[in-house]
């Protein structure tokens, strides 16, 4: 197993960020590598961090402003090689449609529910882990 996991956060919202590194903790589970949050609140800089690699999987904010996650997530879909798996944060359980025509590969709702959060990352870790081999 790898020694960590490189999580990207993307949300322009302090608050948002926090309740995910906090539902991450240090360990989403424990089959899959400790995790390192890399915060970003804009999409710049997602791209740049996206282009330098090194990323395990991608938390994307569907409520951010004024690039939102579940755009950002189509475009990186398009746009990145090898594009990391991507967990969307969707406002509520009726936007699900959207988070699949974003190519999201899985969705949770706001408020970030720590259980919930942490197996859809985890499971997300796992595929990306196995890939990578």
């Amino acid at each position: 197993m790898q020694a960590t996991a490189t999580v990207l956060v993307y949300s322009d919202n302090a608050t948002t960020r926090e309740q995910v590194r906090l539902a991450s903790g240090r360990r989403p589970a424990a089959d899959v590598p400790p995790v390192e949050i890399l915060e970003c609140a804009t999409l710049p800089a997602v791209l740049e961090a996206l282009e330098q690699g090194g990323i395990d999987a991608c938390v994307l904010d569907g409520e951010t402003a004024p690039a939102g996650g579940m755009g950002v997530c189509r475009q990186i879909k398009d746009e990145i090689y090898d594009c990391p798996p991507v967990l969307l944060l969707i406002g509520r359980p009726q936007d699900a449609w959207l988070a699949t025509w974003s190519r999201a590969d899985a969705a949770v709702t706001h408020p970030v529910d720590p259980v919930a959060f942490a197996d859809s990352l985890a499971s997300l870790l796992r595929g990306r882990v196995l890939a990578r081999g």
